[in-house]
């Protein structure tokens, strides 16, 4: 089901010597889910461009790339270290000369990557997906154009999978640069202030508008806008957006309403109600009711006189005053210099390191897993599933050779060998991934090393040897006889006691009631409708640079990543206190729960 690459190594090679003394990570924090075969691809062109980035364009020092494997549908990972003190010494020559280019020049080349995404976006929206004629139109003739619709669906299918490649190289031109600023903003202050609470270097970054938020502020504008309007009753009127609509086509008020919304749509609903990563992380487009259930939220909440808006003043004057209280304890003008020249560099690299996620796992993805179910109507009408949603089961090499298949059945007129043999293999596929689901996999295998020192590991998944000791041996470490102790990384600070939601999956995000305290295994930007409902997160995964810390932050929200085997141990209903600035969550173990 999965690319031979992906396999661990059974015969003895230099090969599978590497992978016993390596340490495995297991990636929850992109991949909570097990991956579907086509998904996987994602992960193809992750690790290639994340990879070529960092060892051959230009040259992290303590870091090549990155290894990945499959354990039961479960993507695994493990860092390619750079242990030569001499070669460390070259590439720290190299990254500084290029990266110093991308960070003197970063304004200017983050306008060129937006008009190359906006450019490659264009590009992908306008793929055709050609059906195969029972007879070719005549200008195939007399045009001599000397091509078939055959030939055409082979070129639509590379040019969507050569799409989806060239927008993960987009991906990481600039993110692990932006990873890497922030990194050395940490070190230095760490050095400075070595008992410092991560959370309060965060917080000196945090309070900047990025547009991953905008898709959030387009229902609120929606939500005012049917207030303005006098139109709020029909938006309110069903929780199905066509009956919705069709009351709000029947006056000029709400027609001008639905113009709004309509403006609103492209691109800004291109969001998915997840990461993106998944094909069933259907994009706001694709169902106007998960949209239409934001709008009617913000509309009651403001009919109720509560403020539906970040809180952007509170946040950038928390950061604001942390900031210059850590300014004035260095000493010397020259360390003041230096606060200053990473601080500058931090902040002006963090909004990359969100917005970059609306163009690629949303905007994108949104489009390109619709081109490909497109191909999935060909599939469908010859045979070869019995449900276009079954395209998902195939690996995207072996969708190219089915398409081969296709159309050279198609050329002579006779039915694809596929239809024989491919609904068999997608049910017994199914099987095998319901097997998967019910899987938990480990946090980590192989070879722990001494000391967890790679600065991406720590803060994007917040792995140190603590939180792995913790995860394997959860600690009993209880305040009297009823409560459990949880240890995670601090990610937006806070203290808060509520009762616990746990979502495993985003349709569960439907279920959230307002004050309660969002459980999970990571959790979106795309979420933010949420945030307005709940006091506070706890995510299984993740560190302080982690998406669900930075929206968290933005959002005001207390928050602890991190948590190993929250997920487990939590259940809905449960009283649990949350400290956003310790990186402790406290579970009451006897209160009942649904």
């Amino acid at each position: 089901m999965y690319p031979p690459h992906y396999q661990f190594t059974l015969d003895p090679c230099e090969r599978s010597k590497r992978e016993a003394d390596s340490f495995w990570l297991y990636d929850a924090l992109h991949y909570p889910e097990a991956m579907y075969p086509f998904d996987t691809f994602w992960d193809e062109v992750c690790n290639f461009s994340l990879s070529q980035y960092n060892n051959r364009i230009f040259q992290m020092p303590s870091v090549r790339g990155i290894e990945r494997r499959i354990i039961n549908g479960y993507i695994y990972l493990s860092p390619v270290a750079v242990v030569d003190e001499e070669e460390m010494v070259q590439r720290l020559y190299n990254f500084r000369e290029r990266a110093g280019f991308y960070y003197e020049n970063w304004e200017e080349l983050e306008v060129k990557w937006i008009n190359k995404m906006e450019t490659l976006i264009k590009e992908l929206t306008a793929v055709d997906i050609p059906k195969l004629p029972d007879l070719e139109d005549i200008s195939i003739v007399k045009q001599a154009i000397g091509e078939s619709s055959g030939f055409n669906l082979l070129q639509s299918f590379d040019t969507l999978i050569s799409l989806g490649t060239r927008c993960w190289q987009y991906h990481f031109e600039f993110l692990n640069l932006g990873y890497a600023a922030y990194v050395s903003f940490v070190d230095f202050l760490q050095q400075k202030f070595p008992s410092i609470p991560l959370p309060h270097i965060t917080q000196m970054i945090s309070g900047i508008d990025v547009i991953m938020y905008r898709p959030d502020s387009e229902l609120q504008r929606l939500a005012q806008a049917a207030l303005d309007l006098n139109t709020s009753e029909a938006v309110l009127s069903s929780s199905q957006w066509y009956d919705v609509e069709g009351r709000l086509s029947l006056n000029t008020n709400g027609l001008e309403w639905l113009e709004r919304l309509e403006k609103a749509r492209y691109p800004w609903f291109y969001v998915s109600t997840g990461t993106g990563w998944y094909h069933h992380h259907h994009c706001w487009n694709d169902d106007l009711n998960i949209p239409l259930a934001g709008i009617q939220k913000y509309i009651r909440q403001l009919q109720a006189g509560v403020s539906i808006k970040r809180p952007i003043d509170k946040i950038r004057a928390e950061r604001d005053k942390i900031t210059s209280n850590y300014r004035q304890l260095l000493e010397s003008h020259e360390e003041k210099t230096l606060f200053d020249k990473f601080l500058l560099c931090a902040r002006k690299v963090f909004p990359y390191v969100e917005n970059h996620l609306f163009y690629v796992e949303h905007w994108f993805h949104s489009i390109f897993w619709n081109k490909i179910r497109d191909v999935g109507t060909i599939f469908l009408e010859y045979g070869i599933v019995n449900d276009i949603e079954d395209i998902w089961y195939m690996r995207r090499d072996e969708m190219r050779q089915v398409l081969w298949d296709i159309v050279t059945g198609w050329a002579a007129g006779v039915e694809p060998h596929g239809s024989l043999i491919w609904p068999d293999e997608i049910e017994w596929r199914q099987e095998v991934m319901n097997k998967f689901r019910a899987w938990n996999p480990p946090a980590a295998i192989g070879t722990q090393p001494d000391v967890i020192k790679d600065p991406f590991i720590i803060m994007l998944w917040g792995i140190t040897n603590r939180t792995l000791a913790e995860w394997q041996h959860p600690p009993n470490e209880k305040t009297d006889s009823h409560i459990r102790i949880l240890k995670g990384v601090g990610a937006s600070p806070g203290l808060v006691t509520g009762s616990a939601r746990v979502c495993h999956h985003v349709e569960d995000l439907q279920d959230v009631q307002d004050g309660e305290i969002l459980v999970s295994t990571t959790i979106s930007p795309s979420w933010a409708p949420v945030f307005t409902k709940i006091q506070a997160c706890v995510a299984q995964v993740g560190g302080v640079m982690s998406h669900a810390a930075i929206v968290c932050r933005e959002y005001g929200i207390p928050a602890v990543v991190g948590t190993g085997p929250a997920i487990d141990i939590i259940k809905t209903g449960m009283q649990i206190e949350v400290d956003g600035s310790s990186g402790i969550v406290r579970i009451d173990m006897l209160h009942s729960y649904a």
